[in-house]
């Protein structure tokens, strides 16, 4: 007998080429069989989810959790098992000095699975601006931390942001691409400098550092150090990168995405793979309410959910590293589903300028399996629920509730 049966949803699990009605049961904590109705009588537990999305687990590629740790770290449940998302990656809120903070104290108190990447300055986002000197970065540290944690720690983060280019020049990513080589691990660089102070085109000598499987974050920003240039044409390398296998991730964040910037980018062909939040306190309280809504502003822009479903599972498990056991419903993989509504109606979204989207479908979580376990999104981020704003009727004002 099954565990768990979801009931009469719209299985959409583009890994495989599925997107119509089924039934998916689980066992085990693994997934153990999808098709056309499952008895309810072979499920100890089932819940119907008819006129639902049935999706592999979300994968929230960009986050900060390290709550307690660092002021502006979200509980991982807030943005995941309760938003219906199963796994967040951590984009380097700890350093070698304070990672330890991360298996004692976060991964053991939360229900869902976290994979951190480290940050090459050894404390971490624990003060901003993070580098402030060369002594900031220690290299012996940075290795001995991932071979302590070899397994858990995937990748090595670093920002290219005002003053840490100013204080080292290249040789910061220079280092944090020399410790994700000796650690066996990826590389993901932030790029998009809020502070508006160092050269623009040190873009075209950061891309060529990275490699396959590297990832660029906030590619959609409108800060200095995009992958556009002066003429808003895509620089040559952006290309050459993604020819490489280098994974393009458009993040959110409080000051690093644009919808303007996002249109010009894809109109010249650069699609993104992964879409993530850079989930914070205060960016949840301003811009970035929910992973949902990030895939509710890339519906607006013009993508298939078939596309958007495909950056938020299969794609970002395949960029950490764990596409055997991640991003799909196959039978005998991990029970990661999130079951997902689309309400219709006249939403709009903003970007971090200000700048509004209209959406015609808003994606809210309805319920979250992980490992076979089953949450129940009961709240969602903004007053009113999980729903973005509403288009107003003119001159009524800006950001009122439905």
């Amino acid at each position: 007998m099954y565990d768990l049966l979801l009931k009469g949803g719209t299985v959409v699990d583009p890994s495989q080429g599925l997107h119509g009605v089924q039934d998916v049961a689980v066992q085990d904590g693994k997934i153990a069989r999808i098709a056309p109705s499952i008895p309810r009588e072979e499920a100890k537990r089932v819940h119907e989810v008819a006129d639902k999305i049935v999706t592999p687990g979300l994968i929230d590629l960009h986050v900060h959790v390290f709550e307690g740790f660092n002021g502006n770290g979200v509980h991982p449940d807030l943005g995941g098992v309760y938003a219906g998302v199963t796994t967040l990656v951590d984009a380097g809120s700890s350093g070698c000095a304070t990672f330890a903070g991360f298996p004692r104290h976060i991964i053991p108190n939360c229900q869902t699975e976290i994979i951190p990447f480290l940050h090459i300055c050894q404390t971490g986002l624990a003060t901003t601006p993070d580098i402030i000197a060369e002594r900031s970065i220690d290299l012996d540290g940075t290795l001995r931390v991932l071979d302590q944690h070899k397994g858990l720690i995937r990748g090595i983060k670093a920002r290219m942001v005002s003053p840490a280019l100013e204080i080292m020049g290249m040789k910061m990513p220079q280092l944090a691409r020399r410790a994700a080589r000796e650690g066996g691990v990826k590389l993901m660089v932030h790029i998009g400098d809020t502070e508006k102070r160092y050269d623009p085109t040190v873009i075209r000598s950061l891309l060529p550092l990275l490699d396959e499987g590297d990832i660029l974050t906030h590619y959609f920003t409108a800060n200095p150090g995009g992958v556009l240039d002066a003429n808003g044409r895509l620089v040559p390398e952006a290309h050459e990168a993604a020819q490489r296998g280098v994974w393009f991730d458009t993040a959110h964040g409080r000051s690093n995405f644009s919808f303007d910037i996002g249109r010009r980018i894809i109109d010249q062909g650069l699609l993104p793979h992964c879409i993530s939040t850079d989930l914070t306190v205060p960016g949840r309280l301003l811009t970035v309410h929910s992973m949902t809504e990030m895939m509710t502003r890339f519906l607006g822009l013009g993508f298939t959910l078939d596309q958007v479903v495909t950056m938020c599972t299969e794609n970002p498990a395949k960029a950490i590293g764990e596409g055997q056991r991640l991003g799909t419903l196959a039978v005998d993989r991990q029970a990661d589903i999130s079951v997902l509504d689309i309400h219709t109606g006249d939403w709009v979204v903003y970007d971090v300028l200000g700048a509004s989207l209209k959406a015609e479908k808003a994606v809210v979580p309805f319920l979250t399996v992980k490992r076979g376990n089953v949450f129940m999104p009961d709240w969602g981020p903004r007053p009113w629920g999980w729903e973005p704003d509403r288009v107003l009727p003119p001159d009524t004002g800006h950001g009122a509730c439905c």
